[in-house]
């Protein structure tokens, strides 16, 4: 007579604490794409999420944030609710947002901290005197990246927020340091010029001529570029030789105070330089 004993092994043993992410079944036509999700870091994907939002997607539905990121619903939804989980992320209704402690990180970038912190009493000042929308701004890549703002009641509205990213030929501190930015950086800016507001500069050649008066004029200054109703004039702030910085407003029109505004700005701008050289 024969005896068979089977040992039962606990799940976890017998099953890995991950399985692979697999294709939803309305998306079976895409595994080659998802294949190369799959072989994506955890790190990689929810830097993905995270990337999905910019300027014009500020909320974002899960399908979205998967869409976006390039990654099955299901690895989508386990990412976000561990960002939520953080704060990265947050829910509002069926939607996600950018969450607070993200927020909270990015104010501790060096480009953050110390050339806002340098220039606070220069930009209140500026306000102070112009009752403008006052911008700081650095130039990221081929955008302008703003890293302060300061406006009132009466300012005139803009599309810029602290953190946004916008077209360098559009925007008068974008200008700026664009006339001053490398070769290449300019080529490649001048070979993709989309049109954002019909008086957006989009011929390379005429935007060419504009950055060679910046650099003799040392200011620029933009006509309803980037938003209806809206003029700008900003200026380089420089440490010895280099621009590091642009120092804009943005007002209703320069007709009359351009040369007020533009003197200014000149003065706010040496000030953080030369603070920015003693830090």
């Amino acid at each position: 007579m024969f005896c068979c004993v089977v040992t039962l092994r606990p799940y976890r043993e017998t099953c890995p604490d991950h399985l692979p992410d697999l294709p939803l079944a309305g998306n079976m036509g895409g595994m080659a794409g998802n294949s190369a999700a799959a072989g994506r870091s955890v790190t990689s994907r929810a830097l993905a999420l995270l990337g999905a939002f910019d300027e014009r997607h500020r909320q974002l539905s899960l399908s979205d944030l998967a869409s976006r990121a390039g990654l099955p619903l299901a690895t989508a939804h386990r990412l976000v609710n561990e960002l939520v989980d953080w704060g990265a992320l947050a829910r509002t209704g069926s939607t996600y947002v950018v969450g607070r402690r993200l927020w909270d990180v990015g104010l501790l970038a060096p480009v953050n901290t110390g050339l806002r912190e340098v220039a606070a009493p220069y930009l209140h000042d500026l306000y102070g005197a112009t009752l403008a929308t006052v911008h700081l701004a650095v130039r990221d890549g081929k955008h302008v990246l703003y890293v302060e703002r300061l406006s009132g009641h009466a300012s005139v509205p803009v599309v810029s927020t602290v953190g946004s990213r916008l077209p360098l030929h559009a925007t008068g501190v974008g200008k700026v340091l664009l006339a001053f930015a490398p070769e290449d950086v300019r080529r490649q800016v001048l070979a993709d010029l989309p049109r954002v507001t019909r008086y957006t500069i989009s011929e390379p050649g005429r935007l060419q001529k504009q950055l060679a008066k910046v650099r003799v004029d040392d200011f620029a200054t933009t006509q309803e570029e980037m938003s209806l109703g809206a003029c700008s004039a900003a200026v380089p702030i420089r440490v010895g030789d280099s621009v590091v910085a642009s120092l804009g407003v943005v007002v209703p029109t320069l007709k009359r105070d351009q040369a007020r505004l533009v003197s200014a700005m000149q003065v706010a701008a040496r000030g953080i330089g030369r603070s920015l050289r003693s830090t």
